[in-house]
Order: structure tokens, then sequence, then C-alpha cells
């Protein structure tokens, strides 16, 4: 019987080589998608797929959670709360959405017990991430142990999270190394159609990207 992992796939670069990462180890992927309202919504799923598709997924996953957008309390999902364009903040970013990933990983954890999964791949990056508490190796290998003490005593998940210690030019070339579609992900918080160039997280990618010495794919305003 084929090992199965859980792919948590946002349609960013990061997740795609987590995803690209759990292929190569020879799991079969089943891809998990959320739809959160965040404002990259519609673009991020187009990616998700291709993403999925260029995979293999023998099964895609597309969950909706409006709640996200009732709690608020973020730039991404807030439209009255302005994203920012300055460079780097002190502290948690407005651009943090509230407990998003103990919620995905949960969820996750479901999808991963009904097919009786031994994986979960997430592509959480502690080094060079926006200062997101729910990113922090330590705090994945504390979901991992409240799972499996809260599932099926043959549930035995391990969460991988094999970027989480790599800069983002490492990210970017071991990207091209393995193949990833990079032209296939988005990273943008605020726009769909070119990317802004100016938020955290396109400021983030086009550094990996220079420092990586490659031109990065998507097009910019």
């Amino acid at each position: 019987m084929n090992k199965k992992a859980v792919c948590i796939i946002s349609g960013g670069m990061d997740s795609a080589l987590s995803a690209k990462m759990a292929q190569k180890e020879g799991y079969e992927i089943i891809a998990l998608h959320f739809n959160y309202g965040q404002r990259t919504q519609t673009k991020e799923l187009e990616c998700f797929r291709k993403i999925a598709k260029d995979i293999g997924a023998k099964k895609s996953y597309e969950v909706d959670l409006g709640f996200f957008e009732q709690i608020g309390a973020s730039a991404l999902t807030d439209m009255s709360i302005d994203i920012p364009t300055g460079g780097v903040e002190e502290g948690v970013p407005v651009t943090y959405v509230p407990f998003r990933n103990g919620i995905f990983l949960s969820i996750a954890a479901a999808v991963a017990e009904k097919h009786a999964a031994e994986a979960l791949f997430i592509g959480v990056v502690e080094e060079d991430s926006s200062g997101y508490p729910d990113c922090r190796e330590s705090y994945i290998e504390q979901m991992q142990k409240a799972i499996n003490m809260g599932t099926k005593e043959e549930t035995d998940l391990e969460i991988k999270m094999p970027l989480v210690a790599l800069k983002k030019s490492e990210i970017v070339q071991r990207s091209l190394d393995l193949g990833v579609p990079l032209k296939d992900t988005w990273s943008c918080y605020q726009d769909e159609v070119k990317a802004c160039g100016v938020c955290d997280s396109c400021r983030l990618r086009l550094r990996g990207f220079e420092k990586a010495g490659v031109k990065d794919p998507i097009a910019y305003q």
C-alpha cells in the first residue's frame, strides 16, 4: 500500500516546494487548500490547482472557511485594514491571521485520518517568515503531539516542515532544482493580476530571487 501524505498548499512558493518534496519522497499526495476570504483568494486557488496537477495529487480538497472574515483582525481578511507596504514592522504583522495554521492543521489532521495518511506537509518557514507565531517549529511540534493524542490509536501522524530552517533564496534554488513551476505560484498579499512588489510577502519573495541570482517568472506592477 502506498504511503500517503496530506499537503497543505496555499498556492505560494513555499507550500509548492514542500508538496514537491513530498512527491519526491514517494508519497501519494492528498492536496489541501483553504479559501478563507483572503484578498488574493481567486489567484491562490488557481495556483493551487496547477500545483496539485503538477505533483500528480490523487485527491484534492478545496475547503471554504468563511468564518475568518467574520473574525477579521487581519489585513488579509479585513478590507478596512491596509496591507503594509513600508517594509519590516515591529512585532507580529497586521497580515497575521489569528491562529490560521492551527486551524489549518486541525482540518488537515481530519483529512489525514480519513485517508490513513502517515504524514502531513506544511511549508512553514521560521527564519525568513514574517514573524508569525504559528510558523514556529516548536509550535508545529506541539500541534503534532496534540493531534496524535486526539485521534484514533492507529493514527500516527508526522507533521513535516521541510523548509522550516531555509532562507528564501534557498527555497528559490531548491524549487528550481526540483522543477517546481514557480510561474504558477503567488505570494502577493493584495493583488491578483500583477504582484504589487511592495507588500512584505512580495519583498521577501523578490529578495529571495535576487539572492539566488535568478529572475522571478511572475509579473509585477
